[in-house]
């Protein structure tokens, strides 16, 4: 993609997403993610209403009534996103290619992050660490990511979910919001570095995926690549069999990733290439900000 080309589709992200930064999901960004953000402030008395969760047993128990731990909402946090930016995302038969989408996403979340007056950082993965973008504020910082997300190229074409959640939990020492965005294509085993992610930061997953990832259309014959290990075969998309096990092999992976991050309690949301990214973020926020 050339520079004039380049800046144009960034300019248009940028548009878009700002708009829906500081229109929709500023009030969901900040209940969803500021909340959660929360530092020990001082020991009071409790109250009636208080939660008997925050209840500090070693001071109740020095002066023979209880009393509570109070929290304030921390005024700024580290939000990352990790990208998957592995060959797959290039894909594109329904609607707009994945990276566009991704990269959509990726600009609402850190506009709506800045907005609120917190750090965004990047990590760009594949099956090996890509890039790593230090957290920062800022629109020439989110600029700069969302230029990257567009025109960005890896050196290695597989996916690796394992490798970017081990490099971010090593990297990142401060508990961080932390959104993994990718099409979660993965044939590695990511659960046990999913659990110790989660288990040290706020973790929550964004698939972005094609229709056409889940089910094959009725065409007849037709050449099939895998763009991450270049594999490709024809197969006879009108024997109703090819489809059936097509479908049930992306239904398998769907069931053990949604059953992993279950496990973990991460709070997840799945968007289609040819849906709208904003209902299904909003779902996601909200869902969050409940709780």
């Amino acid at each position: 993609m050339d520079a004039k080309e380049l800046l144009k589709k960034v300019r248009r992200i940028e548009i878009k997403t700002r708009g829906l930064s500081n229109n929709i999901f500023s009030g969901e960004y900040h209940s969803a993610f500021k909340g959660r953000g929360m530092t020990f402030s001082e020991v009071r008395e409790y109250q009636y209403g208080d939660d008997i969760r925050d209840i500090d047993w070693n001071v109740t128990a020095r002066h023979n009534r209880p009393y509570v731990k109070v929290y304030e909402e921390e005024r700024e946090l580290t939000v990352m996103l990790l990208i998957d930016v592995s060959a797959s995302r290039l894909f594109g038969a329904i609607g707009e290619e994945k990276r566009e989408m991704i990269a959509e996403i990726s600009a609402t979340i850190a506009f709506s992050a800045i907005n609120n007056n917190d750090k965004v950082g990047v990590i760009f993965f594949s099956d090996k660490i890509e890039k790593f973008i230090p957290p920062k504020k800022g629109r020439k910082h989110i600029l700069a990511i969302i230029s990257q997300l567009l025109d960005f190229t890896p050196e290695n074409k597989g996916t690796d979910i394992s490798v970017a959640l081990s490099y971010f939990t090593d990297a990142m020492k401060k508990r961080c919001t932390t959104v993994l965005i990718s099409d979660f294509i993965d044939s590695h085993d990511y659960s046990r570095a999913l659990t110790v992610a989660s288990g040290k930061h706020d973790l929550l997953a964004i698939q972005v995926f094609d229709k056409r990832d889940s089910q094959l259309p009725d065409v007849g014959l037709m050449r099939v690549t895998d763009l991450e290990t270049g594999l490709s075969q024809w197969i006879d998309t009108s024997m109703a069999k090819t489809r059936k096990a097509y479908n049930k092999w992306w239904y398998d992976r769907q069931t053990r990733m949604m059953e992993q991050l279950k496990r973990n309690g991460i709070d997840f949301t799945s968007v289609a290439t040819d849906d709208d990214f904003v209902k299904s973020l909003m779902s996601l926020f909200k869902r969050r900000g409940v709780r």
